[in-house]
């Protein structure tokens, strides 16, 4: 008796179709961009320095984009602990990638980290920051989805 013929197929390594990526990016970039203007007009508004506005606007980056999954699991059924693991295999090299990108990109963009909010510089650095990070970060997701990491593990809940 084949007693595989009843369990959910998994992905094979390198199969998880760019449609899938970008969905799973866009997710995450969602979560980021709201911590991390959030926290970018948080520090730049209170008049912050540097090191502590990206700080704040990292770690919201992180905690919105954790939030967005681990809410999402939390509603397919999971307990608390086991939603925060989820949250936490799904998004952590995504989350990351795209706050790598992102803050260098702010970081190298000469008056970026010195401009105000009303200033075009500030947005064009963030927003500039996010469709790179989103350009790096979707090759990331789709080879991870493929090998059964990453997004992968929240479509097993879903």
């Amino acid at each position: 008796m084949d007693h595989t013929a009843h369990e959910p197929e998994k992905p094979r390594h390198g199969t998880a179709s760019w449609g899938t990526a970008v969905k799973a990016t866009l997710h995450c970039l969602t979560g980021c961009a709201i911590g991390e203007i959030l926290g970018m007009v948080i520090g730049t508004a209170a008049g912050w320095g540097n090191v502590p506005t990206m700080v704040v606007a990292i770690a919201l980056a992180f905690l919105f984009g954790y939030s967005f999954t681990l809410f999402a699991v939390l509603r397919a059924g999971l307990d608390l602990k086991a939603a925060i693991r989820v949250a936490l295999a799904a998004d952590t090299v995504s989350i990351a990638v795209m706050e790598l990108v992102d803050n260098l990109i702010i970081a190298l963009t000469p008056g970026a980290m010195d401009a105000e909010l009303s200033d075009g510089l500030f947005w064009y650095a963030l927003l500039g920051g996010f469709a790179v990070a989103f350009l790096i970060a979707t090759p990331v997701n789709k080879w991870m989805i493929g090998r059964g990491k990453g997004h992968a593990v929240v479509h097993a809940h879903h």
